[in-house]
């Protein structure tokens, strides 16, 4: 048994789609939350600035004495995980391997659709991933830049018009291309799942990774679950009123614990 906290970045609010998951699956877990809403979106960045937020997150975290991290960013896990998991001797679990794993089981006629930021998509994280699983897969991609601050701003009703027009501009080429199953690249997605759903049809398999990163540390042998009590601690660089109006959204309707202000940065 393991009593310390598990802790959970990214670069806004869509890390709390992870943090709800493990909420549910993981009801005694300590969380500890950062959210660097200062310096969001991370997927307009370049790797080397991409890898300096990542490494002062987690140092951020680390002054917790948590046992794992959890990377609930599609832009820093395609970018930076590998190099990471070299620097630190702390588990890290991204999001990139779960859904891309999760893609492989759901899709039926090999055609797989991915979606995320600028960054992702250019680093071909998920492709790799899928293909080495299957490797006949067929793969498309979009990289979808205006859906972070959508989110991160609050519009998320399927039936909000600038939503639903990026929508339709983005994920087009996708769905004509015929995929079975469409991997939300990045953990802002989920909060417009009904958006993408409804242009996507019900016919094709919606993955979201913030789901399977939180079965994937449920899953994980090598680290230690916790029989205490839960407990929530969120932290964020910037904007703590916006943030708290904004993540009852992704925890479900309930926000369980202070939000205070904190930087990463050095």
């Amino acid at each position: 048994m393991d009593n310390r906290a598990i802790g959970v970045f990214d670069s806004g609010l869509g890390g709390l789609t992870a943090v709800s998951e493990i909420m549910r699956l993981l009801p005694n877990e300590r969380i500890v939350y950062f959210g660097d809403t200062a310096r969001v979106p991370y997927g307009t960045r370049s790797r080397e600035t991409i890898m300096r937020y990542v490494s002062e997150d987690i140092d951020f975290l680390q002054s917790f004495d948590i046992k794992a991290v959890i990377m609930a960013c599609g832009t820093a896990s395609s970018v930076s995980l590998p190099q990471i998991r070299e620097i630190y001797d702390i588990p890290i679990i991204g999001v990139v391997e779960p859904a891309s794993r999760a893609a492989c089981n759901a899709t039926k006629n090999l055609k797989v659709g991915i979606i995320g930021t600028s960054a992702t998509v250019k680093s071909r994280s998920y492709e790799r991933e899928i293909l080495t699983a299957l490797p006949g897969a067929e793969i498309y991609t979009a990289a979808c830049p205006l859906f972070v601050p959508l989110v991160e701003n609050g519009r998320t009703n399927p039936d909000d018009i600038v939503l639903a027009t990026m929508v339709e501009e983005y994920l087009t080429p996708i769905r004509e291309a015929g995929v079975d199953t469409l991997i939300m690249g990045c953990t802002h997605y989920p909060i417009i799942e009904r958006a993408i759903a409804r242009f996507m049809g019900n016919s094709v398999s919606l993955i979201n990774p913030g789901l399977e990163a939180a079965r994937f540390l449920q899953e994980c042998e090598d680290i230690e679950k916790s029989c205490g009590a839960a407990e929530y601690r969120f932290f964020v660089s910037d904007d703590r009123s916006g943030f708290m109006e904004n993540a009852s959204k992704f925890l479900g309707g309930k926000l369980c614990g202070e939000v205070e202000i904190a930087s990463a940065g050095k």
